[in-house]
């Protein structure tokens, strides 16, 4: 990938290194603290922990407390932001953004699932399986955005995912989603995505097949598709993995509950969950599928060597979340090759900050 990563002489960690500017950190979560956890393991030091207006309150995190943008403008003459949430809200994004004519700003990369984080050196190390996605993408918009993305991975600037960014309507009309599609849905969470499904196909389709493993967001799938019946909706309260078994995982909030698996005893029930795992050739038992859709949290390589069987034999439509590992911007494509050397692929990002809505499609048109 020499035709870019030549031209960039260092990534944002190395550049919060070498700055005399105060640190100060947007946000409260598990974003903050990941965050926080490489600026201590560089030796950065970070000066303050800022919120939104709405959500100061006085607050305290992680023994901070937390202060108002006003405040930090009051306190400090020059700093750098560090954007540590996620959010597709147009109105947060373009305050975020007017934050950005203001301040240096950036929204550091950090791995939803994984160790590590993407660094120069890292990109540099895996620098022919880069190149070589680069070289199997299907269209010029499919290599501006994965250039796009691995420039913001680096340097954590906005403009690379503003500029990176295309119309999420295109989406079925990339993958030629028709009105007889027999879709699976692997991380359904609470049903959004079946609903954008059922919208795109006027609710014509021959069947679904949901797999989601947190229980609450479970129900509440139910809920709202009771209205599909059982013989047209499969729901399965489970994930998606590349063998029939149990494991135990972190349970957390949203979308992210079930984003590490852990091995040995459950040691704490409120934080670690036993789940049944099932393999997409297995749920099928060797019918076909034409429309898969796969954002697990961390799992995705497992859930698609899962499916192996059914993505060699019957070539479905495949979007994939690309931005839960570092390594999954090369790995899941070249995989997918690997796995069926007939589809073309595509990547696209969709309005988000940071990269949490960059994916890829596969087809065989």
């Amino acid at each position: 990938m020499a035709f870019f990563l030549d031209d960039i002489d260092e990534c944002l960690w190395d550049h919060l290194k070498k700055t005399d500017k105060k640190i100060v950190l947007y946000g409260m979560g598990d974003g903050a603290v990941k965050i926080k956890a490489v600026l201590d393991d560089i030796g950065v030091n970070v000066s303050a922990i800022m919120a939104s207006d709405d959500f100061v309150r006085g607050h305290s995190f992680m023994g901070y407390n937390v202060k108002k943008l006003s405040e930090i403008e009051e306190e400090f003459d020059d700093v750098i932001i560090l954007v540590c949430f996620g959010t597709q809200l147009p109105d947060v994004m373009e305050h975020i953004i007017d934050i950005s004519r203001r301040h240096e700003l950036y929204a550091p990369n950090v791995p939803v699932a994984g160790d590590g984080v993407f660094t120069l050196d890292y990109a540099k190390e895996h620098q022919a399986e880069l190149k070589k996605v680069y070289d199997i993408l299907e269209d010029a918009q499919s290599k501006k955005v994965f250039e796009d993305i691995i420039r913001y991975k680096l340097s954590g600037k906005l403009e690379y995912l503003l500029d990176a960014q295309t119309d999420p309507e295109e989406k079925f009309d990339l993958l030629g989603i028709g009105t007889d599609e027999t879709y699976v849905d692997l991380g359904a969470y609470d049903g959004d995505t079946i609903i954008e499904f059922l919208n795109g196909t006027t609710m014509q389709f021959k069947k679904i097949y949901a797999v989601e493993p947190d229980s609450r967001n479970f129900r509440k799938m139910k809920r709202r598709l009771y209205m599909l019946g059982s013989a047209l909706i499969e729901a399965y309260n489970c994930g998606a993995w590349n063998e029939d078994t149990t494991l135990v995982f972190s349970v957390r909030k949203g979308r992210g509950s079930c984003a590490e698996p852990k091995k040995g005893e459950l040691l704490n029930p409120a934080r670690f969950r036993e789940i049944k795992m099932i393999k997409v050739d297995s749920m099928l038992k060797g019918d076909s599928a034409s429309y898969i859709k796969i954002d697990v949290e961390g799992a995705e390589e497992n859930a698609i060597l899962g499916a192996k069987e059914t993505i060699a034999n019957y070539s479905p439509k495949l979007n994939i979340a690309l931005y839960h590992r570092n390594e999954d911007m090369f790995r899941l494509p070249l995989l997918i090759k690997s796995i069926n050397k007939k589809y073309r692929l595509y990547m696209r990002h969709y309005p988000y900050i940071p990269d949490w809505d960059t994916n890829l499609f596969a087809v065989c048109k």
